[in-house]
């Protein structure tokens, strides 16, 4: 058994070689001693040696001191013989192949100043076309790593003529994006797009994917935000299927939908249209699949909301349930319509009164957002608060029966529907109102949150903008009981 194999196992390791030459060592040492002992003791010239002996001892001493100093301070020479604590807690039987902890160490030193400051780095998300030839995408990989660009994700689009390519970008700070687009135009790449991503870009398509799919299935509403999420930003419209918004008849889409350079339109569950624009970049075939996919999974599962719902204690003692609305509430929305006054019903359709009852099918389909609504222990509807997609935008209505005002409810709905909206990623709601309207107003004072006022002919419109911070807004004023 070897000696490293021995010391592995926790065996000592003896050598009885090394012992007799420190015996003998021992001995000779005696001896010297002894003669040195009597030559001062018993000779004539005794205290001459001790005093040369202690000049030479001197003179030694002296010597070691100028040598340390001098070569103490030298610049470290290449190898300097001792280990890094990586190469001592290796394992292994060679010593020859790098550990990863080294390699991972030199990464970091390599982005570390020369003061010892690290430079904050950057993710950007690029875009650039390439030739679809051999070595093209190898180039434009090779440019980058000259700046010390590194690439955390690729995915390719293919074209009919070369292929659109999307990086995910760490550059160092000092890096600018114009920098980066010049390096990208020399290297080949052209029609180059760049932006600043953040830590939720880290995440792979295919689990980003999957996660919009998911929340796709579990509510309608979330359709649009995930088409907007998987596109990046854009525009995007629901339209009837009778008519568009100038009230012309809808052009006919082909049932696999239909792309247009920034434009794309794919045919809606209930037979509308979903219009996507996206006008500073043009959608790549590969897009438009996952969002006909999209819309498809959406189609199959048919209308559907979460079911599930809060129980509130009023001021007085009286329990309400605050939960998700759809179209088949529509009837009991119409009946509360009728118990509300004029006055209640043209503060929040901003119109004729007779109108009122044709919006609410629209209000209340997922496809155009999410509507809360408000039910006493009876069973009826006595609030509704409305959360709807307009375009890149999102607004905040409220509709609280004559009867039941004043009492927390419209605060209570315009906190959560803003809660919404914060998870959803909205960076503002707006609600459009009278300036009579001091309920409306009092509400969106309540969220604390940062308001724009424009006024235009008597209409309001209050603007919250949405701190990315906020996690939850909580603007209740009465007491929470469990939910059933």
């Amino acid at each position: 058994m070897s000696d490293v194999t021995r010391a592995r196992h926790g065996r000592p390791v003896h050598h009885w070689r090394r012992d007799l030459v420190e015996l003998a060592a021992l001995f000779t040492a005696v001896a010297v001693a002894d003669v040195v002992a009597n030559l001062v003791g018993h000779g004539p010239e005794g205290p001459v040696l001790l005093a040369i002996s202690a000049l030479a001892l001197i003179a030694t001493a002296g010597f070691h001191t100028w040598w340390s100093r001098r070569h103490g301070h030298a610049p470290p020479t290449g190898d300097t013989g001792a280990r890094s604590a990586a190469r001592v807690r290796q394992a292994g039987p060679s010593e020859s192949e790098e550990s990863p902890s080294e390699s991972e160490s030199e990464s970091r030193q390599s982005s570390v100043a020369p003061d010892g400051v690290a430079e904050p780095a950057t993710l950007w998300r690029m875009r650039t076309t390439v030739r679809d030839a051999p070595g093209s995408l190898a180039a434009l990989c090779t440019a980058l790593a000259g700046r010390q660009v590194d690439i955390l994700s690729l995915q390719t689009h293919p074209l009919a003529e070369g292929t659109v390519d999307e990086f995910l970008l760490r550059a160092p700070g000092e890096v600018a994006a114009s920098e980066i687009t010049r390096v990208v135009a020399a290297a080949g790449g052209s029609s180059t797009w760049i932006e600043r991503a953040d830590a939720h870009d880290l995440v792979d398509a295919p689990t980003r994917v999957l996660g919009l799919a998911t929340r796709t299935a579990l509510d309608a509403a979330e359709l649009p935000l995930a088409l907007r999420q998987l596109l990046g930003r854009c525009t995007i419209r629901s339209l009837p299927a009778a008519t568009s918004a100038k009230g012309r008849e809808l052009e006919s889409v082909p049932t696999e939908g239909a792309l247009e350079d920034t434009v794309m339109r794919l045919r809606a569950p209930e037979g509308g249209v979903i219009t996507v624009e996206r006008p500073y970049l043009p959608f790549t075939p590969t897009e438009f699949a996952r969002a006909r996919a999209l819309v498809e999974l959406d189609a199959r599962l048919g209308p559907r909301i979460p079911r599930s719902q809060d129980v509130l204690t009023l001021p007085e003692g009286n329990a309400i349930t605050v939960r998700r609305a759809d179209t088949g509430d529509l009837e009991a929305a119409r009946e509360m319509h009728e118990r509300c006054s004029a006055r209640t019903l043209g503060m929040r359709y901003h119109g004729p009164v007779g109108d009122a009852d044709r919006y609410l099918n629209h209000l209340l389909s997922p496809r155009f957002g999410r509507t809360l609504a408000v039910q006493t222990a009876s069973g009826r509807i006595v609030g509704l608060g409305h959360l709807l997609w307009d375009g890149d935008e999102t607004e905040v209505a409220l509709l609280v029966e004559d009867d039941w005002q004043r009492r927390g409810i419209g605060s209570e709905l315009l906190g959560r529907l803003v809660g919404m909206a914060v998870e959803a990623g909205c960076e503002s709601v707006y609600a459009v109102t009278q300036a009579s309207n001091t309920g409306m107003v009092a509400a969106m004072r309540g969220l604390e949150l940062p308001l724009d006022y424009q006024i235009e002919e008597g209409t309001l419109v209050v603007t919250a903008r949405l701190d990315t911070a906020v996690a939850s807004v909580d603007v209740t004023e009465f007491g929470r009981a469990e939910a059933p």
